[in-house]
C-alpha cells in the first residue's frame, strides 16, 4: 500500500507539473501536432499508418526498402490500435520471436528469442545498448523496430539473431497534449500522459507520465503488477544547426510474480517431462505473502548534434544509467518427484542485483559522393562500461529443517508444500528474509569502431557494407565465499576470473531496384557473442563453479544469409516483404568429452519469413506476418550418461544432436487489421498464433501451439475525445507463452477486457 500510496502522490505531481507547461495556451485543434511515427522523417502518410518508411535508428544509412534485411517496426499506431502496455505484450505482434523463461538473473523479465536466438543482451534504447535484466514499459516509447538476422557490425557484441531498439518519446516542435485514462477486468487501472511544450527560439519540452495496475487475467488472487513511470525531455537548438536534448527516465515497479506451472513428472526416468501438467486454468502456486519483484530503472541522456554542412552531422551521445531487480520467486519445483503425488514444492528464487551502466557514442553520418557513386554513411565509436554487484535473499525457517530440500513428505513442511490442484496462495509465511547483496560482482568493458555505408551505384543497384571492431573486456569477482547447494566452497572471496577478447564483424548486401517502389536484395552478416555480454546478470551470466572456464572461452560465432524482397504498393501506403533465410551459430558453448566448457557446439535455422503493413485502402489497414523457422541442434557437445553420481562421468556425443532448438517455433504468424466503418467509428481484430514450442534440448518438454484472438472497437466522441475498447483472447483461450529448460512453463493471460478514454490537443 506505501507504494501504491508513493506512485500516486509522483503520478499526480507529474501530472499537475505537465498541465502546468501547457497552462496559459489554448491548443486549438488546427495547431495540433500529431507525433511521429519516427522522428523528423516522418511524412503525414505515415503518421496515422501501420507502415513505416525509414528508422528512427541512424544507423540504418537507406530506406527500409533499400535495406538488405528484414526489419519489422512496431508503429505508434498498433501500439495504441491493441493497447499494450510491456514490451513483451508489444512483441507478440511480431512473428518469428518467442520468450523464453529462466531460473537466475531475471526468470520473469524479458528475454525474447528472434529466429530461434537469445536477444536478452540485444536491447537497445535509441540505438544505444539496454542490457539490464528488467521488465520494459512502454509508456515512453514512440515504435519498436526489430532487426532480424546477424548485426555484430551495427550493435556490437551479441544481436545473434537480431536485436530490439525502443525509440524514445523526446521533446520536439509544436505543442500537444494527448493522454488516456482506463480500467478494466481483473483489477486493471492505469493512466498515461505525454505533454509537448513549444517555447519557441528553438527550445521544446516534453514529459511522459504513467502509473499501473493490474492482476494478471484470468489468475484470481495471483499475480500483481504495479508500476509508475515519468520520462521528461528538453531540447535546445530545434531547426538549428546545433541541437542538445536532455532527457532522464524513471521505472519503478512492485509486483508480485507469476510463478508458472510445472511439467508433467516422469516416474521412469525420475524427473520433469511432457507439457505442463493438466490444471485448472489461472492455477497459482506462489506464496503471496513471502513472493515479490521490485524493480527500478533510471537513465539520464545527453544528446549533442551538429551539421557540419547540408550533407553531413557530428553527434555524440551519453547515456548513464542505474538498474535494480530485487525478488524472492516462487518456482514449482519437482526435483524431488512432489508432482507425481499430486504436490508442488515452493522452491525459492532470489537475487538482489545492482547495476550502472555508462555509454558514449560519437557518431559522424552524412552524404558524400565519389565519382558516380553516391553514398550515405555512418561511422564512429563507441565505449560502454557495465557494473553489476549480484547477491541474493537468505530465506531461514526454524519451523521447518528441510527448508528448500524439495521434500513435500514433511509432515508440518509450514506452506513450502502446496496441493498440486488447489493450492492455497495465503499461506503463512512463517519465516525470514535476509538480504545478502554484493555477493559477487560482473564488470564489461566494450570498446569499439564502426563504418556502415551505402552505396547507390546507379539508380537501380545498391551496395551495402559495415565493417565494426569491437575489444570486449568482462572480469568476475567473488565479493564473498561462493558455495553450492550442498554447501562446498566453489570459490573463495576475491577470486577473480578474467575473458577478454577483440573481434571484426562484417556485414554486406546487394539490393537491385526492378522499379522505384521494389527492390530485391541478397546480404550476408555476421555476429559474435563473448562471455559476459550479458553482464552476469541473465541466461548467459558467468556464474560460481563455472566462472573458471571463462578464461579459455572464444567467443561465440554466428552468421546470417538472407535473400529477399521488398515492394511499396498502392501508391505507397501498403508495403509487402518477403525473405528466406539461413542463421549459423558455431563455437557454441558446450560440454566436451572431459566435462568442461568449450567452444565446440553448433546450431542452424533455416526459415522463410512474409509480411505485410499499411493501408490496403484508407479505411482498411493491416499488420500481419508470418514465419517458417527449421531449426536444428547440430552438435550440443557430450553428456554425462552415468547416473550414480559416486562413480566415475561417462560422456557420450550428446544425444539431442538433430532435435529442434529449444525455444524456437516452428511455425508462426500475426494478424492485425482496423476497418473505418465510418468517419467516428473503428473496429479492428487481431490473432497471435504459434507452433509448439520445446523448453529442452532434449526435445521432452515442450508447450503446445496456440491460436489467440483479440478485438478493439474505437469511437471518436469528437475530434479531441474517443473510446477505445480491446478485448484480449476473446475465447478464453488456455496457452502457455514460455517454456523453462528445468522445471516449469508461464501461462498466458486470460480473457480481458480494458476500456479507455483517449485525448489528444
Amino acid at each position: 500500500m506505501a507504494f501504491i500510496k508513493t506512485r500516486k502522490k509522483i503520478v499526480s505531481s507529474a501530472i499537475a507539473s505537465s498541465l502546468s507547461i501547457m497552462a496559459g495556451h489554448a491548443i486549438a485543434q488546427d495547431q495540433a501536432t500529431q507525433l511521429d511515427t519516427i522522428h523528423s522523417e516522418a511524412t503525414a502518410q505515415q503518421k496515422q499508418s501501420l507502415k513505416v518508411d525509414k528508422s528512427a535508428n541512424t544507423k540504418f544509412v537507406a530506406p527500409l526498402l533499400d535495406t538488405p534485411k528484414s526489419v519489422s517496426v512496431i508503429s505508434k499506431q498498433l501500439i495504441q490500435d491493441t493497447q499494450v502496455t510491456t514490451l513483451s505484450d508489444a512483441l507478440r505482434t511480431v512473428p518469428g520471436i518467442t520468450l523464453g523463461a529462466g531460473e537466475g538473473g531475471n526468470p520473469n523479465g524479458d528475454r525474447p528469442f528472434i529466429r530461434g536466438y537469445n536477444s536478452e543482451s540485444s536491447m537497445y534504447v535509441d540505438g544505444v545498448r539496454s542490457a539490464t535484466s528488467q521488465n520494459r514499459e512502454m509508456f515512453a516509447v514512440e515504435q519498436v523496430e526489430v532487426t532480424k538476422g546477424s548485426a555484430s557490425a551495427m550493435g556490437g557484441a551479441g544481436t545473434t539473431g537480431g536485436s530490439i531498439n525502443m525509440v524514445s518519446k523526446v521533446a520536439k516542435k509544436g505543442d500537444s497534449l494527448e493522454g488516456s485514462v482506463a480500467a478494466g477486468t481483473d483489477a486493471y487501472k492505469r493512466i498515461t500522459l505525454d505533454a509537448n511544450k513549444d517555447f519557441g527560439n528553438g527550445i521544446a519540452a516534453r514529459v511522459a507520465v504513467m502509473g499501473h495496475e493490474n492482476e494478471k487475467a484470468g489468475q484470481h488472487n495471483g499475480a500483481e503488477y504495479s508500476r509508475v513511470g515519468i520520462a521528461p525531455s528538453i531540447t535546445f537548438g530545434l531547426d538549428t544547426d546545433t541541437r542538445a536534448t536532455l532527457s532522464y527516465y524513471y521505472l519503478k515497479s512492485d509486483d508480485t510474480p507469476d510463478s508458472g506451472v510445472p511439467y508433467q513428472y516422469d516416474t521412469v526416468n525420475k524427473g520433469s517431462a511432457g507439457k505442463p501438467v493438466d490444471v485448472k486454468q489461472g492455477i497459482y502456486y506462489g506464496w503471496k505473502d513471502r513472493d515479490f519483484q521490485k524493480q527500478e530503472n533510471q537513465n539520464g541522456t545527453i544528446k549533442l548534434e551538429h551539421d557540419l554542412t547540408d550533407n553531413l552531422t557530428i553527434s555524440n551521445t551519453a547515456v548513464y544509467g542505474k538498474s535494480k531487480n530485487n525478488y524472492v520467486i516462487t518456482q514449482p519445483d519437482d526435483s524431488q518427484g512432489n508432482v507425481a503425488n499430486g504436490k508442488v514444492w515452493r522452491r525459492a528464487n532470489t537475487r538482489i542485483t545492482d547495476t550502472t551502466t555508462f555509454t558514449d557514442q560519437l557518431a559522424l553520418t552524412g552524404k558524400f559522393n565519389t565519382g558516380a557513386f553516391k553514398h550515405s554513411f555512418n561511422t564512429g565509436v563507441e565505449y560502454s562500461r557495465q557494473d553489476s554487484d549480484r547477491g541474493n535473499y537468505k530465506l531461514t525457517d526454524s519451523n521447518t529443517s528441510a527448508i528448500d530440500k524439495g521434500s513435500c513428505a514433511l509432515a508440518n513442511p509450514n506452506g513450502w508444500c502446496t496441493d498440486l490442484n488447489n493450492p492455497n496462495p495465503n499461506d503463512p509465511w512463517l519465516g525470514n528474509i535476509a538480504a545478502n547483496p554484493k555477493s559477487t560482482n560482473v564488470t564489461t568493458e566494450n570498446t569499439s569502431v564502426y563504418f556502415l555505408d551505402n552505396i547507390e551505384i546507379n539508380p537501380q543497384w545498391l551496395l551495402d557494407l559495415g565493417v565494426r571492431w569491437d575489444q570486449f573486456d568482462s572480469k568476475w569477482t567473488a565479493i564473498q565465499d561462493q558455495t553450492d547447494r550442498k554447501g562446498n566452497v566453489t570459490d573463495k572471496a576475491g577470486t577473480q576470473y578474467k575473458s577478454k577478447s577483440d573481434f571484426f564483424n562484417y556485414q554486406a548486401g546487394l539490393t537491385y531496384k526492378p522499379t522505384e517502389n521494389g527492390s530485391i536484395y541478397a546480404s550476408y552478416a555476421t555476429s559474435t557473442n563473448p562471455v559476459g555480454v550479458d553482464g552476469g546478470d541473465g541466461s548467459e551470466g558467468i556464474n560460481s563453479g563455472t566462472s573458471s572456464y571463462i578464461n579459455d572461452l572464444k567467443p561465440e560465432e554466428v552468421r546470417t544469409m538472407e535473400l529477399g524482397t521488398k515492394w511499396d504498393l498502392f501508391n505507397k501506403n501498403l508495403n509487402l516483404t518477403a525473405a528466406i533465410f539461413r542463421t549459423e551459430k558455431t563455437n557454441t558453448r558446450s560440454t566436451d568429452a572431459n566435462g568442461l566448457t568449450s567452444n565446440i557446439g553448433k546450431t542452424r535455422v533455416d526459415g522463410i519469413e512474409l509480411g505485410a503493413n499499411g493501408n490496403i485502402t484508407d479505411k482498411w489497414a493491416v499488420s500481419a506476418g508470418y514465419t517458417y523457422l527449421d531449426s536444428e541442434l547440430l552438435d550440443g557437445g557430450f553428456t554425462n550418461i552415468e547416473k550414480d553420481s559416486a562413480k566415475p562421468a561417462i560422456y557420450v556425443p550428446n544425444p539431442s544432436n538433430g532435435n529442434q532448438v529449444q525455444n524456437v517455433a516452428k511455425h508462426s504468424a500475426t494478424l492485425w487489421t482496423t476497418y473505418a466503418v465510418t468517419p467516428a467509428f473503428t473496429v479492428g481484430a487481431g490473432a497471435v498464433a504459434m507452433d509448439k514450442v520445446y523448453g529442452d534440448a532434449a526435445n521432452t518438454k515442450w508447450v503446445s501451439g496456440y491460436v489467440r484472438y483479440d478485438a478493439m472497437a474505437r469511437y471518436n466522441v469528437n475530434k479531441n475525445v474517443d473510446l477505445q475498447l480491446n478485448i484480449n483472447n476473446l475465447s478464453d483461450k488456455r496457452y502457455f507463452t514460455k517454456a523453462y529448460a528445468s522445471h516449469y512453463a508461464v501461462e498466458g493471460e486470460g480473457r480481458s477486457a480494458v476500456l479507455a478514454v483517449n485525448f489528444k490537443y
